[in-house]
Formats: C-alpha cells, sequence, structure tokens
C-alpha cells in the first residue's frame, strides 16, 4: 500500500504532552493517529464523545444567575445556594 505523509500544527506543549502519552504506552505518535483513522474510518464516527463543558449549561447559568441575584439583594453577604430549585 503506498504511503503519503501529513502534517499538523498544534501548541508546542500539546505536542510534548501527546508524545509523553504516546511514550508510555509504547507508540509513537504516528502509530496513534493512525489508530485513530483507522478507528474513525471503520466506525464512521469520532471514536469519543465531543461535549461542550458542562458549566455552562443552561441549568448552569441560570443557578450562577440566581445566586449572582441572591448575592446583590443581600449586600454581598455570604449565603447558601439551594441546589434542588
Amino acid at each position: 500500500m503506498a504511503q503519503t505523509t501529513i502534517s499538523i500544527r498544534m501548541d508546542d506543549a500539546l505536542k510534548k504532552d501527546f508524545d509523553n502519552v504516546c511514550g508510555e504506552l509504547g507508540i509513537s505518535m504516528s502509530a496513534a493517529i493512525i489508530m485513530l483513522a483507522k478507528k474513525m474510518t471503520r466506525e464512521n464516527r469520532l471514536p469519543f464523545e465531543v461535549s461542550i463543558d458542562p458549566f455552562y449549561s443552561d441549568e448552569n447559568m441560570a443557578r450562577l444567575r440566581k445566586s449572582i441575584a441572591q448575592m446583590e439583594a443581600t449586600g454581598g453577604t455570604v449565603h447558601e445556594v439551594n441546589y434542588d430549585d
């Protein structure tokens, strides 16, 4: 099978961390990327969940707005947030 070369750009710290993890697993970065490509093409999907940070969920934002309003209403005093609301 013919081989080809790809080039990607990433943050230097990420590359170092990725290389360290691959080294701990006993594989090269190229082998890890090839494994990812094979799994994606075999399954026609990303092999992991991609999601938005739950901190920014509508529920949490509403809870934060309520907490801020409560704090402002009490002049910034300490209060408890009821997570059951």
